[in-house]
């Protein structure tokens, strides 16, 4: 960790010198930087992705996604997204407000009688928010969110979110590790060739490793193979990029106008911004309004996606053990507490 941080300030100094004017020579040493701080993290294998308005303006695949067959990592290797899966949700729930399906105030238990957060309601859950107006990140109450979803489309919660990727246009993903499982003939929803598919991305998966305090990576094992609403979608950073990219196109996941509500921080008690929107952390960096997500899965796997949408850039980052989000509190809504946000923010927000 201490080697982490001593790296980033090396690399802080060296941003002062960087001219802001091609964006060439930026992604260039963007590129450097980023390996610099995946070495120091001891992150076996790294892929990263910048997405421009209307496309994607770089991609990079670092290090091994399979430390001992020696497969190196590339732009298209199969992630867990962990926590990022709750963007998609959110998307989801929206199209659902949209469709006039569900509201934002609809209790949880309106669709699940049962559950311990009967009386949260949708809004609290993708805001990690509760009746009080305070800010508590519980991914558990996300997860509440599946009833919900299964009760807008009318599918069980597993196949409406396979629907959505299609949705999305996002080929190369998985609704979860154990999805395979499935009998093709249960649900018209899931196809035979759809499992076939997952098969054959699930075949390329990044291996998951757990790093020591020297930096030594031993191989483990993921822990999530179910698909909930907040973990378990497998994906890749170029899978990511089209939904980004989807999301920029008015209407065809949702509105402009709902995402901007999706984008804008609950007020707490105090009538002071939360750190938190629908689905996403919010926060304000340079006059810009930062939008952003992070997963992780202890000993296994790491995400991050940072949105600037005055700007129109994206980064996402998937990584094949935690070091993208483990030693850093993201949870407490803070982006530049991670040497990897502050690196894209210096470079990109300046």
């Amino acid at each position: 960790m201490r080697r982490l941080v001593l790296s980033f300030v090396t690399i802080a100094l060296l941003l002062a010198h960087v001219p802001a004017r091609a964006d060439d020579l930026l992604l260039d040493r963007f590129q450097d930087y980023l390996e610099a701080l995946r070495t120091q993290a001891g992150i076996p294998g790294l892929s990263a992705s910048v997405i421009g308005y209307n496309q994607t303006a770089w991609e990079r695949a670092f290090g091994k996604q399979d430390n001992e067959r020696a497969i190196a990592t590339r732009t298209d290797t199969p992630f867990q997204l962990d926590g990022l899966t709750q963007v998609l949700t959110s998307a989801i729930v929206l199209r659902c407000l949209e469709e006039g399906e569900l509201s934002l105030d609809d209790p949880l238990g309106k669709f699940s009688p049962g559950t311990v957060d009967a009386n949260i309601t949708i809004r609290q859950a993708l805001s990690h928010t509760s009746a009080d107006q305070v800010f508590r990140y519980r991914l558990d109450r996300v997860d509440a969110l599946a009833p919900a979803i299964a009760a807008c489309t009318g599918n069980p919660f597993v196949e409406s979110f396979a629907r959505r990727l299609g949705l999305f246009s996002m080929r190369d993903s998985v609704p979860g590790s154990n999805v395979v499982q499935l009998a093709p003939t249960s649900s018209a929803n899931l196809t035979s060739s759809m499992l076939d598919q997952y098969r054959s991305v699930l075949g390329r998966l990044a291996s998951p490793y757990a790093v020591d305090a020297r930096g030594v990576a031993s191989p483990s094992r993921y822990v999530a193979t179910t698909l909930t609403p907040s973990s378990g979608l497998i994906s890749t950073v170029q899978d990511v990029g089209q939904f980004v990219l989807g999301l920029r196109t008015p209407r065809l996941i949702v509105s402009t106008e709902t995402l901007a509500m999706a984008w804008r921080p609950g007020l707490g008690a105090n009538s002071q911004p939360l750190p938190h929107g629908l689905g996403w952390f919010v926060q304000s960096y340079n006059g810009e309004t930062i939008v952003w997500q992070f997963g992780v899965s202890s000993g296994a796997s790491s995400s991050l996606i940072v949105m600037v949408p005055g700007r129109g850039l994206t980064l996402v980052l998937l990584a094949n053990s935690d070091g993208l989000s483990w030693p850093f509190p993201l949870a407490s809504g803070d982006l530049t507490v991670s040497p990897f946000g502050r690196l894209f923010l210096g470079l990109f927000v300046r």
